[in-house]
């Protein structure tokens, strides 16, 4: 509506990124004082103000479709993703976008971990949580900004949360398991584009999201420390020296 307003491409990316990256700032802003003025939970705090932002994007794109100018087609694809309809200066955006939160994760791993895993600890050492917790949703808004042309607002959710799941079970190392979870998302961006691209009539960003799913199944199944087989045949090893042990009591008495 603000690009129309002022004579420009009202479906420009970089502008519909920027005003993404701001509204969700606004709600980051929202969430953080509602829990720390009031007893609400965090979760709780984020589903209310995901359910009313939600909700006014939804008049909001009404709004734009009873305007002389308005053309509501072509966003939809936000909530869904859109990577066939890419351009090149789309991608190279994304990509800048992406490198620039590589960049802060980079910078800002130490504290962060030590927040993540011991906010007490951070605090007593002189780290300031808050502005930490901050940079670390922030960066979480950004890639989310940063996916929403690739695979959408309700998909971007999948890529956040699958990949360092998925590279937990590879690893005890927090650094290890950052590496590790941004190779099993890029692999899976990759496959699930070629997949879409090779068949026709396939959403890039539901297969996208798939590749990913399935990379977890088989890290669940068969991680060599944290998998389900590998707890299989340990529990298994255990019983059998448990066996034993009783076996060599019963025989020495």
């Amino acid at each position: 509506i603000v690009m129309v307003s002022l004579g420009g491409d009202g479906r420009s990316l970089p502008g519909l990124l920027l005003g993404s990256a701001v509204t969700a700032w606004l709600g980051l802003l929202a969430v953080e004082w509602m829990v720390r003025r009031t007893r609400l939970s965090e979760d709780a705090a984020i589903g209310a103000i995901l359910s009313v932002f939600f909700g006014a994007g939804v008049v909001l794109l009404t709004i734009i479709q009873s305007m002389s100018q308005g053309r509501q087609a072509g966003l939809e694809s936000f909530l869904l993703g859109s990577t066939a309809g890419m351009l090149f200066q789309d991608a190279v955006l994304i990509a800048g976008g992406g490198a620039a939160v590589v960049a802060c994760i980079w910078l800002l791993r130490r504290p962060m971990a030590m927040v993540a895993f011991d906010a007490g600890y951070a605090a007593a050492r002189g780290v300031n949580v808050r502005r930490v917790d901050l940079a670390m949703m922030g960066l979480v808004l950004a890639v989310t900004v940063i996916g929403l042309k690739l695979v959408g607002l309700i998909l971007i959710v999948a890529l956040l949360i699958i990949p360092p799941v998925t590279a937990r079970f590879w690893s005890e190392r927090a650094e290890t398991v950052v590496w590790t979870a941004g190779i099993i998302g890029a692999v899976s961006g990759w496959v699930g584009a070629a997949l879409s691209a090779s068949a026709p009539a396939l959403p890039t960003g539901p297969i996208i999201v798939l590749i990913s799913a399935a990379l977890f199944t088989l890290s669940l199944l068969f991680a060599p420390a944290r998998g389900v087989l590998a707890a299989i045949l340990s529990r298994r090893a255990f019983q059998a020296r448990v066996h034993r042990r009783q076996g060599l009591l019963a025989l020495s008495r």
